[in-house]
């Protein structure tokens, strides 16, 4: 498979700005990448913009630009010590959306120059943006030009996911005019590897929806078994589940499988805090954390930084009076652009839960007299009859997301940053972006390094 870009919505904002200043002319930006170079997908996470200045450009004409290398040589040394590819990227003012044989001729030389300058086959790129922002690209690796960039995705409050026409799999070539809640959502879903983690009580009706849609390819992450406790709120769960022990990521891809749609499915009983399964999720394209805990959550929040991918957080709060009643029943979604305010500042988790839960690894007893995960806060409850509150939040995190595909709300995503409701008072509220960044900003993008995604506990060989 070709090699995919991300980009996050600041980094296009400022390509865009950049490439299209008014003047009707061709300009020029470099991105630096970070990457996932995983057994099936290469990914190249846009870590940093460089902007060519139009006055380093001996020829700006409206289909034409030529530019002086210097820039890399000042950028060189970061590039070295970072491990980073260079994605050129340039404007198509005319709205040509291919590239022209002046770019051919340009990139070859190019594919040449960083071939000659990283010795390892690094892959780098070249793309080109429209005045709507639409992009392609193609790779630029061992001095050719190479395949056509199976996707570029720009993760903001919105999802953009752009295709290059030639693409495979495509009956039709423009996703941009088909009809969104028809063949556009069809074969956008089907297009799409998605990441669930946690696929228990909302986990396994996330699932459920996403596999009806039609998603493509799914990761399942959960390290646990189908208990008799559990059977009422975890669909497609069964009594000889629960005798068997089966994992409920088999149990997930069982459903899944049963439909019959050819949809590719990797199921992984581990924890999220290990090194194969934060590669997984990085491959995939949207990561939808529907686990209880705040280390979860937040090495959930860090993958999508690191990797430039949205990530949609589900979670359910009972909280019981003592007296047989209920105080709340309430629910929240909250949607994670990389690089905007992360859980960790909009309060939805805080750093001393993720601290205590990181006892698991160096005192587990410990960890299980200080925290006890429940549905019901404040009772002694196995077997909690929530299926139908789970199924609520549930179904606003898939239509969150789809919201952030095809951009279907008469107000602006960016004013749903956090979904809230409560059932006891059946109110829905919407809150906006906590400030402009996050304090992950720096992250984004960073790829594979070491340690991964900044963990201590997932350093050394990967």
């Amino acid at each position: 498979m070709s090699a995919t870009l991300r980009l996050a919505q600041h980094h296009h904002e400022i390509v865009r700005r950049h490439l299209f200043p008014g003047d009707g002319k061709e300009a020029i930006a470099l991105l630096l990448c970070g990457r996932r170079e995983g057994e099936d997908r290469q990914i190249l996470t846009v870590r940093e913009v460089a902007v060519v200045p139009y006055d380093e450009c001996s020829v700006r004409t409206p289909d034409r630009v030529v530019w002086s290398t210097d820039i890399l040589d000042r950028l060189m040394a970061k590039i070295w010590k970072l491990g980073m590819s260079i994605v050129k990227i340039h404007s198509h003012p005319d709205k040509y959306d291919r590239f022209s044989s002046t770019d051919d001729e340009s990139d070859s030389a190019l594919s040449t120059s960083f071939d000659g300058l990283f010795m390892e086959g690094r892959l780098h790129g070249s793309a080109i943006m429209l005045p709507d922002g639409f992009i392609s690209g193609r790779e630029l690796t061992g001095g050719v030009i190479g395949r056509d960039f199976a996707s570029v995705m720009v993760a903001g409050d919105n999802i953009h996911l752009y295709r290059h026409r030639s693409s495979e799999n495509f009956e039709e070539d423009d996703l941009r005019n088909q009809q969104a809640f028809g063949a556009g959502t069809v074969a956008l879903l089907r297009s799409l590897r998605v990441a669930v983690i946690g696929n228990s009580g909302t986990g396994s009706i996330v699932i459920e929806q996403l596999g009806r849609l039609g998603v493509g390819e799914f990761v399942l992450v959960d390290p646990d078994i189908i208990e008799a406790k559990n059977l009422n709120r975890i669909l497609n769960a069964n009594s000889e589940d629960a005798k068997r022990k089966t994992p409920k990521v088999l149990v997930a891809k069982r459903m899944l499988d049963s439909l019959g749609r050819g949809q590719r499915v990797l199921p992984l009983q581990i924890n999220l805090d290990s090194v194969e399964a934060v590669h997984r999720v990085a491959e995939c394209d949207v990561i939808f954390g529907c686990v209880d805990t705040a280390e979860g959550r937040n090495l959930a929040n860090r993958i999508g930084a690191y990797y430039v991918i949205p990530y949609i957080d589900v979670g359910v709060r009972l909280i019981a009076d003592g007296q047989g009643g209920v105080e709340s029943v309430a629910g929240a979604v909250n949607y994670y652009k990389p690089g905007g305010s992360t859980l960790l500042e909009r309060g939805a988790i805080t750093s001393e839960q993720v601290r205590a839960e990181e006892m698991r690894r160096t005192d587990p007893a410990r960890f299980r007299e200080m925290r006890r995960q429940r549905y019901i806060q404040g009772i002694e409850e196995d077997r909690p009859a929530v299926i139908s509150v789970n199924a609520f939040f549930a179904a606003l995190a898939v239509n969150e997301f789809l919201a952030r595909i095809h951009g279907f709300r008469n107000v602006e995503n960016s004013e749903f940053a956090t979904l809230r409701g409560d059932l006891c008072e059946f109110a829905l509220h919407r809150e906006p972006e906590e400030g402009s960044r996050g304090h992950l900003l720096k992250e984004v993008g960073m790829g594979d390094c070491d340690p991964l995604i900044g963990r201590p506990s997932l350093s050394g060989p990967q």
